[in-house]
């Protein structure tokens, strides 16, 4: 009878399944660089309530926000080829649908996923920036794109980093169920090993470990980021600092 538990399947194993780290990195880099900016889009449509587009992005963050990522994989992967097969057959064109690389439906769904997700949190941080530095903005006649830029992005940006630093290692958690559209990443590759020796625990063991050793990276780069960016809770009080130094000046002189 072989062992229950082998500790050293658990190691042996770690080194095949980090092999596609690259991978996973790739779909998590491109998934947030698409939330973000989408949901950067999607708050600021919000927030200006723009006719139409704002009860289109309504729509799409509840849509999103109610339904399972891995139902949103599912359609991305099913729904893309049908749509280019349309497409096909409208334009009379023969596009390869088989050329399209498996990757891109995962990251087209992981990436409008994490968009619903963050265009609340940006939204929130967006409207936390005082009103009156946006007044004081345009009153040096800034245009709405440097307010954008110089005022706004920053401190909201200060503002939601902690969450979006938690909604990244969400997406990179999430990343494991890119195997549904046929990309063979860290999670497919485990599932490969464990078929092979029938060790699964001891596969889904090293799994765990490098999924909990990234988060860690990600929290503490995250942790460093909010550190450097914290704005001041109570700023120093000038006029006190003057007298105080004020009074020191004239005690000075006295001796």
């Amino acid at each position: 009878m072989g062992k229950l538990f082998d500790f050293s399947t658990v190691i042996s194993n770690i080194p095949s399944i980090i092999r596609f780290l690259p991978v996973t990195l790739e779909l998590t880099v491109t998934s947030m660089l698409i939330g973000w900016a989408l949901g950067l889009v999607i708050a600021l449509v919000k927030i200006n309530k723009i006719p139409v587009l704002e009860q289109i992005g309504d729509l799409f963050v509840s849509l999103i926000r109610g339904t399972p990522i891995i139902v949103q994989l599912y359609i991305t992967y099913f729904g893309i080829p049908i749509f280019l097969k349309s497409l096909n057959a409208a334009r009379g064109t023969n596009f390869n649908i088989n050329a399209v690389p498996h990757i891109l439906f995962a990251i087209v769904a992981l990436g409008l996923n994490q968009s619903a997700f963050d265009s609340e949190t940006i939204r929130a941080a967006i409207l936390s920036v005082d009103k009156g530095q946006i007044e004081a903005a345009k009153s040096i006649g800034m245009t709405g794109g440097q307010i954008l830029r110089r005022v706004l992005v920053p401190q909201a940006m200060t503002v939601a980093i902690p969450s979006l630093g938690n909604s990244l290692i969400g997406l990179v958690k999430g990343t494991s169920l890119a195997f549904t559209c046929a990309v063979i990443e860290m999670t497919a590759e485990a599932k490969i090993l464990a078929g092979g020796n029938y060790r699964y625990f001891e596969a889904y063991c090293s799994l765990a470990i490098i999924y909990w050793l990234i988060t860690l990276v990600i929290g503490r780069v995250f942790r460093i980021i909010e550190k450097k960016t914290k704005i001041p809770e109570k700023a120093p009080d000038v006029s006190s600092a003057a007298k105080s130094s004020g009074r020191q000046a004239v005690a000075a002189g006295r001796v």
